[in-house]
């Protein structure tokens, strides 16, 4: 398929516009994409997405009172305000997060789910970690066997820990 702004290369990249309730679809090569995307970052950018989630949530505690403690709370390190935040969608240093906590709070649930980064574990990486944490607790089950004198037992525990293909005592 043919990108549908070039004509020329091979689109790689489809995306679907929603305007006015009337869908679009695009298939573009990779740099009429990225001439897209720049176009697109000018005219609705990530940092007007975040200011205007900013607005959306409500602060915490009392509204009034938490606004007028939201215009005098400056950072002290870059002296960024949260007002600041919410007109460009982005905060001025990394104390900031420490700085306009409260603030941050509701609008990083709204986004994420939750106000702390976790992380993921890849599924390659936890299969592997699985694993291990297996065989170290075979092994050890099979030490405890070998010291009770349990030699049946530690011969089942032997087998296992090689079928997962670690090495059993001999």
């Amino acid at each position: 398929m043919k990108c549908d702004i070039c004509h020329k290369n091979e689109a790689t990249v489809h995306l679907t516009e929603i305007i006015n309730n009337k869908v679009t679809k695009l298939h573009l090569c990779e740099q009429c994409a990225r001439e897209k995307s720049a176009e697109m970052e000018e005219h609705f950018g990530l940092a007007d997405l975040l200011a205007g989630l900013a607005d959306l949530v409500p602060s915490a505690g009392n509204i009034k009172q938490s606004a007028a403690a939201e215009t005098k709370l400056k950072c002290p390190s870059c002296g960024f305000t949260f007002q600041d935040f919410r007109k460009m969608g982005r905060l001025g240093c990394p104390k900031c997060y420490d700085t306009f906590k409260m603030q941050l709070s509701p609008l990083l649930k709204k986004i994420h789910g939750s106000d702390a980064h976790i992380g993921k574990i890849p599924v390659k990486s936890e299969t592997v970690r699985n694993k291990a944490s297996l065989l170290s607790e075979l092994k050890a089950k099979l030490d405890t066997a070998v010291k009770a004198e349990e030699f049946e037992q530690a011969a089942r525990l032997r087998d296992q820990i090689r079928a997962l293909g670690g090495k059993g005592k001999k």
